[in-house]
């Protein structure tokens, strides 16, 4: 049976200390490793690299969706800012919508790495499969890589990334779909 791990990275931004509404609610972070050791995916999804899984679970939690659709009546609620996810990494621009509230996900979609490519990362884990983010979305399916985390996988481990080549054409994908949506907060 493989073991499922959260990275010190995910942890923080899955269950932050300020218990904001955009985090995983209901749930300790321990408890949210625990679930997915103890419950097998509904399914799981290819990642954008042969390291890569998305283990599809319904939500069993109140966490909130992560993004939202742009229309005319919340257009005027996006904000941007050049924000870092770590202090290791430099700050890029960033869009969300503030004081929008997205509705409960229906599923819990955990983005795993395989312990060889934390490994080269220089994040070893004890386990089979670190947890490195999660999506909570309405439907079973993943939503597109931001186009900077592309370009941050692109520039490499040492920029804080995977080291995997930009795909044109799933980056193009990915500028139409975040052209339309954006996180909240």
């Amino acid at each position: 049976m493989m073991k499922i791990v959260l990275t010190p990275f995910a942890r923080t931004r899955l269950f932050p200390r300020d218990g904001r509404a955009t985090a995983i609610q209901d749930c300790s972070a321990e408890d949210f490793e625990v679930y997915l050791n103890a419950h097998a995916p509904l399914k799981v999804l290819e990642g954008y690299a042969p390291f890569c899984q998305l283990h599809v679970h319904e939500n069993w939690t109140s966490t909130r969706c992560s993004v939202i659709a742009i229309d005319d009546g919340n257009r005027g609620q996006l904000r941007s800012a050049y924000e870092a996810r770590s202090r290791e990494e430099l700050p890029v621009l960033v869009r969300w919508f503030e004081g929008a509230e997205a509705p409960r996900a229906k599923y819990l979609i955990p983005i795993l790495y395989s312990a060889e490519q934390m490994q080269k990362e220089g994040s070893p884990i004890e386990g089979d499969w670190g947890i490195v983010g999660c999506l909570y979305t309405l439907s079973p399916e993943e939503i597109p890589m931001a186009p900077i985390t592309m370009m941050r996988n692109a520039l490499g481990v040492e920029e804080g990334g995977s080291g995997v080549p930009i795909d044109r054409d799933a980056y193009r994908r990915s500028a139409e779909f975040w052209e339309r949506h954006a996180n909240w907060r």
